[in-house]
C-alpha cells in the first residue's frame, strides 16, 4: 500500500513496484485517513508511508495503521530535513520497520529503485529457502562466557524500536558502558543519540578519535564511519575506521565487536537485534572466540530476522528472546561491579 499526498511520488513508486513479478500494489491513498479505510478491505505486507501530509500526518497515523494491520511492516519515506530526521527516528521508535529518504527531483534513479525494492522484499519476509528450520531441533544455547565489562549492541532494520524496548529495561544504576552501532543515515544520528539518552536515562556521546569510554555512558557509532575500540593503558577509547567491510554497511557492527573482543580480552556481552543481512556475524565470532557472550533477538519479534539469525542457528547465542527479556538475561549475566 502507498500512502503519500504527492501524486507524482505515488505514480513513480507504482511504476517501480508494478514492474516486479513478486509485488502488487493493493491500494494507493493520498491521505492517511484514506489509507486506514483501505486497510479494512485489503491485506497488506508492506505500507509505504509519507510522514508529511495534510490532515492526519504520518506520525499520528502510524500507531493506527499498526493496530489496524498488525502483520504489516511500515516503510517510512522521509525528507532530508532536520525536522524530517526527528520525525523519522520517532516513527522508527514507535514501530515503523525501516526508512528511506525521499529524493529530490531527479533522484528517483535505478539505484534508488533497487534500494526501495530490496527493502520491500526484506520487510515482506523471508523467502521459503530462508525460513527458520522449524522441523529440526532448536539449536542449543551457549553458556555465558566471561563476566562482561562492556555491553555492545548492533542493530539495523527494525532495530530502533527493539533498542528502545531493550534500553528501557536497563536500570539507571547499571554502570557498564553501552556501545551501539545502528545502521542509519549520518544526518539521523544526532537525533537517534538523543532518543537513546531518553530511553536509557543516561548520557550518550558519539564515537570519535580518542573518546574515552566512561562507565554509565552510551557511546554511539557516527553515520560516516565504523566505531572501533582500543586500550590505552588502563583506559578504553574509541576511534573511527573507514575501510570497506563485507556487509557493505557504514557504520558496521563487525569492527565494533572485533575490536572490543581484543580491547576487553573477551569481557564483552554482544547483542544482535533486528536487522537485514549478516553484519555482526564475524564480530560475534571474535567475541565468542575471546571468551565473551552473544545474545540474539528472537525471530518472531524482529522486523527482519537477518543479523541475529546466524548466531541463533549455530547455537552461539546465550539467549534468544524478545528485546526486553533479552535485557533481563544480559543483566543477570553481570556481576556486582556492574552496579553503582
Amino acid at each position: 500500500m502507498l500512502i503519500d499526498d504527492s501524486l507524482t511520488v505515488r505514480t513513480i513508486f507504482s511504476r517501480m513496484i508494478e514492474r516486479q513479478d513478486d509485488m502488487t500494489i493493493v491500494a494507493s491513498a493520498s491521505t492517511a485517513e484514506r489509507g486506514l479505510m483501505e486497510l479494512g478491505s485489503h491485506r497488506t505486507d508492506v505500507i509505504l508511508l509519507d510522514l508529511e501530509m495534510p490532515g492526519m500526518g504520518g506520525l499520528e497515523a502510524l500507531p493506527k495503521l499498526l493496530k489496524a494491520s498488525p502483520d504489516s511492516k511500515v516503510l517510512v519515506i522521509s525528507s532530508l530535513t532536520a525536522e524530517g530526521a526527528e520525525a523519522t527516528v520517532e516513527a522508527l521508535r514507535m514501530g515503523a520497520a525501516d526508512t528511506m529518504l525521499k529524493p529530490r527531483p531527479g533522484g528517483f534513479n535505478d539505484e534508488y529503485r533497487e534500494q526501495l525494492l530490496g527493502k520491500i522484499r526484506a520487510l515482506k519476509g523471508l523467502a521459503p529457502h530462508e525460513q527458520p528450520r522449524r522441523a529440526t531441533p532448536r539449536p542449543a544455547q551457549r553458556r555465558a562466557g566471561k563476566r562482561p565489562q562492556v555491553l555492545a549492541i548492533g542493530a539495523s532494520t527494525g532495530g530502533i524500536h527493539a533498542l528502545n524496548l531493550f534500553l528501557r529495561q536497563i536500570p539507571k544504576n547499571f554502570d557498564l558502558p553501552i556501545l551501539i552501532t545502528q545502521h542509519l543515515p549520518a544526518s539521523f544520528i544526532p537525533v537517534f543519540a538523543k532518543q537513546m539518552e531518553m530511553a536509557a536515562n543516561r548520557e550518550a556521546v558519539l564515537a570519535d578519535e580518542d573518546v574515552e569510554i566512561g562507565r554509565g555512558q552510551i557511546v554511539i557509532a557516527p553515520g560516516h564511519g565504523h566505531m572501533v575500540v582500543r586500550k590505552k593503558g588502563t583506559r578504553h577509547v574509541t576511534g573511527l575506521a573507514y575501510q570497506p567491510v563485507k556487509s557493505g554497511c557504514t557504520p558496521s557492527v563487525d569492527p565494533m565487536f572485533e575490536t572490543l573482543a581484543e580491547a576487553y580480552d573477551g569481557h564483552v556481552a554482544g547483542v544482535l537485534l533486528s536487522g537485514m543481512g549478516r553484519d555482526g556475524t564475524e564480530g560475534a565470532d571474535a567475541i565468542i572466540n575471546a571468551g565473551g557472550s552473544m545474545y540474539a533477538q528472537s525471530a518472531d519479534t524482529c522486523a527482519v530476522w537477518g543479523m541475529p539469525r546466524d548466531i541463533t542457528e549455530r547455537g552461539l547465542a546465550s539467549a534468544v528472546l524478545p528485546p526486553a527479556e533479552l535485557a533481563d538475561k544480559v543483566l543477570a549475566s553481570v556481576g556486582a561491579d556492574a552496579w553503582r
